[in-house]
């Protein structure tokens, strides 16, 4: 498969996964777009300029569609606040640590794991510094803000957004484990055969 017809793929199923479980709001699946915008960091770093842009543009007319499908004006919602634009530098921080992760030449390994794990975490605590704070501090939602009301919502839902994005990428990286684990299969065959 060519690298462009790869990154395709990757980007239809990144967007296919954000539609599916943002679509939902807290259905059976949770929402992946935090991810999503890890592991298109990673997949699509030569694409940024324009796959970040329509995954973004995307996460939004699924929020309009959903928001709008249960009979409430969008521009109403109280997640549609000054906040939610917020959500634009709080998704780059997760495509920033997938293309972080990018350059530092992973392979299937102990480092590329600690890796891995480190940029997952610092780019989840980033996200929802930007996207808990800023809706807590300029929604308007919270009636009397205040630093220690603010650090008691931050922890309580940094966990739980921690664990979802680290599910969906745990499953991208294994398949990234076969897939790279097929090719060298796949590698090795030709050169026996030849």
């Amino acid at each position: 498969m060519s690298p462009i017809a790869e990154r395709t793929l990757i980007l239809t199923l990144l967007a296919a996964t954000m539609v599916a479980t943002r679509g939902a709001h807290f259905g059976a699946l949770p929402d992946a777009s935090w991810a999503v915008f890890f592991i298109g960091g990673f997949y699509l770093s030569t694409w940024t300029r324009w796959a970040f842009p329509l995954l973004m543009a995307l996460a939004v007319v699924v929020d309009y569609v959903v928001i709008s499908r249960s009979g409430i004006d969008f521009w109403s919602h109280y997640c549609v606040s000054p906040a939610y634009w917020c959500l634009i530098p709080a998704y780059f921080a997760m495509w920033a640590g997938g293309l972080w992760l990018r350059r530092r030449e992973v392979n299937v390994d102990l480092r590329s794991l600690r890796l891995l794990a480190g940029s997952l975490v610092v780019s989840v605590v980033a996200c929802q510094l930007v996207s808990q704070g800023s809706f807590y501090w300029i929604s308007g939602t919270v009636a009397e803000p205040t630093l220690t009301g603010w650090w008691k919502n931050y922890t309580d839902w940094l966990g739980p957004y921690l664990l979802t994005a680290a599910k969906f990428t745990a499953v991208a990286a294994g398949l990234h484990v076969v897939s790279v684990q097929a090719s060298r299969l796949r590698g090795g065959a030709n050169l026996q055969a030849s």
